[in-house]
């Protein structure tokens, strides 16, 4: 007899005569599950496999599947073992259970059987990402699957593997299944398959042959008053029929009574409605089943009564509902930037025919944000509405300002003409203090070997470092009292963007100031040399714009070589920046079919069209200086670097202490630095 908390048996018989000597391994009950601590696992049927001293191995099949890293795990052992080992469906084979029946070189099916293929399934919690990593896991399994199912029969690795990811049930009878090639053998008719629907709830299955064989031919419903007593009486019957009177063939072990007490507990603030009390007695008859299952079950049914969340056809959809405070300060928000002239788009304002701040003002939007608190106004002059809308701790005011001037902030910061990102690396910075970035040496070529066979050792090249720190810039803006009784948008709209303009500015201004250090050869570096110097071979010999001096500063890039010196880095120029007066020049040049210099101009192609993908002329450039930088995601010269990746200013909000209304304090945290020199040259031009 098997152990209460098992779901298998292994029956051995010695050798007697000519008779080898035999195992017998029932697998009646749910794959690798355990009701309890003392529960027993795959890997402990795995371990009494392996101890097995027999020369055949017949495995009897009677279940609707489990764990799938089990089923596996006790595959591999079954196709290990080195006895010959058969496998014979009795009753059903379902999900896992139709693995472990491919592990025999032999696989009878009883006529009355069954044998159900499909996805594998799970659980799953968490975000989008681990939502998808759950999928990816699922499809692994199912390729790790498909390879079992492939049999000399006829199934190919093709087919199986869309068996295992099209999402159906694929449900064979015995003489199915061996057409399939999932079977060799249809055996006689075995009892314990008649009574699938005792032994087994299927109602997980998804199709129409699972349910009928699980669901009862009739079941009638007793009034609402005699729901539960019926309900308790049922389930008392079905306990006491899985305990006792159930044999081991149709019941491998018996629900603990703690269980059952649990299972009708859960059913309990439920089972008035249509269906639940039928469940409820199937689930305790049934002892094969987890609480996981019995509960999955039992949302199911309570789900039927509901609409689905994704009808055939339609495309998945999830919705983040909003409180009314955040619709509220929303509708609010939009109505000032659009009175304020600093929403453009066309659906958002014709859309503002249902707002109910369209034209309000900000006397009005305090009053309302007092009514949501419910704070009573009516007698308040307005400075004193204006001072209980900023210092009531309920009061929506605050963060509907603070929301509004962000947005214009963050909306000037965004369209604001910066240059910098075309020609330099962005990166990030997790503190103020100063950060490494490395470039690492090259080993060269490799050695011949010397005239005894040795091979040469070779040392680990030195690499470079340079070192980038984050700094804070940032103003601080004040709202008083007074600016929002006279409805001043300027005062703090205005201001928001004018703020938003001035921090991209800043990065841009520091990026140029960075560049035009010693004489526009950039910063010094640790080795008290300019980023630009003959000794680095970045500076290109002075000459005037043209297609020859351009084709030179290309030759310069390209010879530069890597940190040890030992090959070429054949870098090519992608970035032309220069002053905005020789812009002009410099885009006829990098489009011209023709050396634009040459004066028979149709004999000549131009050598260098198109060499630049980006041209930049600026106005914070002066003179003849230009500079060719590479790609700045292969080599880098100049980075900017932003404390935690955040490459926006930051809007904080203060009530006032010494100022009569509100103040903002706007901030930016970044560093700039030059990371290395071979990415760029520049020419003094002429």
């Amino acid at each position: 007899m098997p152990k209460p908390t098992q779901w298998y048996e292994i029956q051995a018989r010695a050798k007697s005569g000519d008779a080898p000597a035999t195992a017998e391994i029932f697998i009646y009950g749910n794959i690798g599950d355990r009701w309890d601590e003392n529960g027993v696992i795959a890997a402990e049927l795995v371990r009494e496999l392996s101890g097995l001293d027999v020369e055949q191995i017949n495995v009897r099949i009677n279940s609707y599947g489990g764990s799938v890293p089990d089923g596996i795990a006790i595959f591999n052992a079954l196709r290990r073992h080195p006895a010959q080992v058969d496998t014979f469906v009795d009753g059903v084979a379902i999900s896992c259970a139709s693995l472990l029946a491919m592990a025999g070189k032999t696989i009878t099916m009883a006529e009355n059987a069954q044998l159900m293929i499909h996805a594998p399934w799970s659980y799953a919690v968490g975000n989008s990402n681990e939502l998808r990593a759950q999928a990816d896991v699922l499809d692994r399994h199912a390729k790790a699957m498909a390879s079992a199912y492939v049999r000399d029969g006829g199934s190919d690795l093709e087919a199986c593997v869309a068996l295992l990811t099209d999402g159906k049930d694929h449900w064979y009878t015995a003489s199915e299944a061996k057409e399939a090639g999932f079977a060799d053998v249809v055996g006689d008719p075995i009892a314990i398959a008649a009574s699938l629907a005792n032994s087994f709830n299927l109602t997980r299955f998804t199709t129409t042959a699972a349910r009928a064989a699980a669901t009862p031919k009739e079941t009638l419903m007793p009034k609402p008053n005699e729901q539960q007593a019926a309900a308790d009486a049922s389930a008392a019957a079905a306990a006491a029929s899985a305990t006792a009177g159930a044999s081991p063939a149709a019941v491998p072990f018996a629900r603990t009574k703690d269980l059952n007490t649990q299972v009708i507990a859960m059913f309990k603030p439920f089972i008035a409605r249509d269906g639940i009390a039928a469940l409820q007695t199937a689930v305790l008859a049934d002892p094969a089943l987890t609480l996981e299952q019995i509960q999955a079950q039992l949302l199911v049914e309570i789900g039927k009564d509901g609409s689905p969340a994704n009808p055939a056809g339609a495309h998945p959809r999830v919705e983040v509902l909003e409180d009314e405070g955040v619709k509220m300060r929303g509708a609010a928000v939009t109505a000032l930037l659009i009175r304020a002239g600093v929403e453009r788009d066309a659906k958002i304002i014709a859309a503002q025919g249902t707002n109910p701040y369209r034209g309000a003002k900000l006397l009005d939007l305090a009053r309302a944000s007092l009514e949501r608190a419910g704070v009573r106004h009516a007698t308040m002059s307005q400075l004193e509405v204006v001072a209980a809308a900023f210092t009531q701790s309920t009061s929506d005011f605050p963060i509907l300002l603070e929301n509004t001037m962000h947005k214009a902030l963050l909306g000037a910061y965004a369209i604001a003409p910066l240059t910098w990102p075309r020609f330099c690396a962005r990166g990030s910075v997790s503190d103020f203090r100063a950060h490494n970035r490395y470039r690492t040496g090259s080993f060269g070529n490799l050695d011949a070997k010397n005239e005894l066979g040795e091979f040469k050792n070779k040392s680990i090249p030195d690499g470079e470092k340079a070192s980038i720190t984050a700094a804070t810039k940032g103003n601080i803006v004040n709202l008083s009292r007074e600016a929002v009784i006279n409805d001043d948008l300027g005062a703090f709209i205005g201001l928001s963007a004018m703020l938003g303009q001035a921090a991209a500015r800043t990065v841009e201004v520091d990026v140029y100031a960075l560049l035009a250090l010693n004489a526009g050869l950039g910063p010094t570096q640790s080795d008290a040399q300019p980023l630009f110097h003959s000794n680095r071979a970045n500076v290109s010999t002075g000459a005037a714009l043209a297609m020859a001096a351009i084709d030179a500063d290309r030759v310069v890039m390209a010879l530069q070589k890597d940190v040890s010196s030992n090959d070429y880095l054949d870098l090519r120029p992608s970035v032309l920046l220069l002053p905005i007066g020789l812009g002009g020049t410099a885009r006829s040049i990098n489009d011209a079919q023709y050396d634009p210099d040459t004066a028979n101009k149709l004999q000549k192609p131009n050598t260098v069209r198109g060499l630049f993908r980006d041209v930049i002329d600026t106005p914070r450039l002066t003179g003849t200086r230009r500079y060719l930088f590479a790609d700045p995601a292969v080599a880098p010269v100049i980075e900017v670097a932003f404390l935690d990746g955040q490459d926006t200013p930051y809007l904080e909000l203060q009530n006032g202490f010494d100022v009569d209304g509100a103040r903002w304090k706007v901030r930016l945290d970044y560093g700039i630095a030059a990371v290395d020199f071979r990415g760029a040259v520049t020419n003094a031009g002429a």
